[in-house]
């Protein structure tokens, strides 16, 4: 899932509880091997491979849901939520610390738009050769859910998922009280907020994980697919849902949508807080 990642559970016997973790994990696991953009073995390295040639391919049914789901996020966003649009980090490459060819960028464009894609499932076909597709945005919080339930349905009533920050409850802890979960400001090493969860999820998206810094402009890697530059508005977001997948993507969605942000966050009525990239904080945390 390429960060930290913790499992939190009570149980009264300590095998029942690792009986569940390693569910969990395995399943954790088994999405990271079959999405993952790093490896040439998964199965969205086979997609892309068809991608890549302009072709066609049937998927599975979960692989199906997953574009389904990152579908409606497109619509809802006004395009700005584009799976296509992974393909900008051969152009945006952090680790090098310094701003990408603007022709490259150019070049890249063209093979963006969740729109130049064919997806009538089970069939996903590519008209455009040279696109690929990238469910980084969507898999690590779907997994978040995935390792809940199976906790749950392992008979684990009180615990928590971590996946690099994206969090599921699984449930409170066993005298009923919250989970306390900070939510780290992106400029200060310190907190911004500690939010008291006993159900549901929490998902952040921000531009302080992967970023570079040029001419006292910091450059995130939350792309705008429109654009191929970084947003450059709002410098965290924090949402807080039943689902993690779906905290996971408002999260970023509001990062997408820039100075509408945070009036697109009020509309959802999901429990939420931004940091501006001036330093400015709002949301309804923060009520």
């Amino acid at each position: 899932m390429g960060s930290p990642c913790e499992v939190q559970l009570y149980a009264r016997r300590v095998d029942q509880a690792q009986a569940a973790a390693a569910l969990a994990l395995a399943d954790i696991q088994r999405l990271e091997a079959r999405y993952s953009r790093y490896r040439k073995d998964s199965y969205l390295a086979e997609i892309n491979r068809c991608a890549a040639a302009g072709g066609a391919m049937e998927v599975d049914p979960e692989t199906a849901s997953l574009l389904d789901y990152a579908q409606t996020c497109y619509r809802q966003s006004g395009g700005l939520f584009d799976i296509t649009s992974g393909i900008l980090r051969q152009a945006w490459r952090f680790e090098l610390g310094k701003l990408p060819d603007l022709q490259q960028i150019a070049g890249l464009l063209d093979k963006i738009g969740w729109e130049k894609v064919v997806w009538e499932a089970p069939t996903l076909r590519f008209p455009m050769p040279g696109m690929e597709i990238d469910l980084g945005g969507v898999v690590k919080e779907y997994a978040a859910d995935r390792a809940a339930v199976l906790c749950l349905q392992a008979g684990i009533g009180h615990g928590l998922v971590n996946l690099g920050g994206d969090i599921k409850i699984i449930g409170p802890h066993p005298d009923g009280g919250p989970w306390r979960v900070g939510i780290r400001h992106p400029r200060r090493n310190a907190v911004l907020e500690t939010v008291a969860l006993t159900s549901g999820a929490m998902a952040s998206s921000g531009d302080y994980e992967r970023c570079i810094v040029v001419g006292n402009t910091r450059y995130g890697h939350v792309l705008n697919p429109k654009t191929g530059w970084p947003v450059a508005k709002l410098a965290a977001v924090s949402v807080i849902a039943d689902f993690c997948v779906v905290a996971g993507s408002a999260s970023t969605i509001a990062m997408l949508k820039e100075r509408q942000g945070p009036k697109w966050l009020r509309s959802l009525g999901l429990k939420h807080v931004w940091v501006d990239v001036k330093g400015g904080v709002g949301g309804s945390l923060r009520v």
